[in-house]
């Protein structure tokens, strides 16, 4: 009985994860809607963001972080640059890595955003403190790591 009802809590888990991914497209699909980009262009952006210590983000951590190949990525920024949203420029000590940047044209246009996107958080978690979402970050990043590892387990199996 007990392990019926640990399956039953692992499914209802995996099924409220895809809702909730499902949800996020939407909402980012929306957000990079509002810029003219695409929802994968969205992501390098807020990539960017996220992993930008002031300078420039590699390709390849932009992709570690999506978890796309970095072809695409490379695709993709070329287009976000051509549209005035990042600037790509040769690192300085490895001329063979582009460093990445957002522009201040795509600053500007997220900033616009800042009011919006607050507001959306704040109803996706409005029933949640601070601790409890850092609890629940941390649950999360532990079974990231497991889905990982058992993904790795599964493809050897299968291969």
């Amino acid at each position: 009985m007990l392990e019926k009802k640990l399956n039953r809590a692992i499914t209802d888990f995996i099924w409220n994860v895809v809702e909730i991914h499902s949800q996020l497209e939407d909402i980012h699909t929306s957000w990079a809607g509002l810029l003219g980009i695409t929802q994968p262009q969205w992501l390098i952006l807020m990539a960017i963001t996220e992993l930008d210590e002031g300078r420039g983000v590699a390709g390849i951590d932009i992709a570690n972080k999506l978890r796309v190949h970095p072809a695409f990525v490379t695709n993709q920024t070329k287009t976000l640059e051509k549209r005035g949203f990042l600037s790509r420029r040769a690192a300085p000590d490895d001329a063979r890595f582009v460093l990445m940047s957002l522009t201040a044209k795509a600053t500007t246009e997220i900033e616009k955003l800042a009011k919006r996107k607050l507001a959306l958080n704040s109803t996706m978690f409005n029933e949640l403190d601070e601790t409890t979402l850092a609890e629940l970050n941390a649950t999360l990043a532990t079974i990231a790591k497991n889905a990982r590892l058992a993904a790795r387990l599964l493809a050897i199996e299968t291969s």
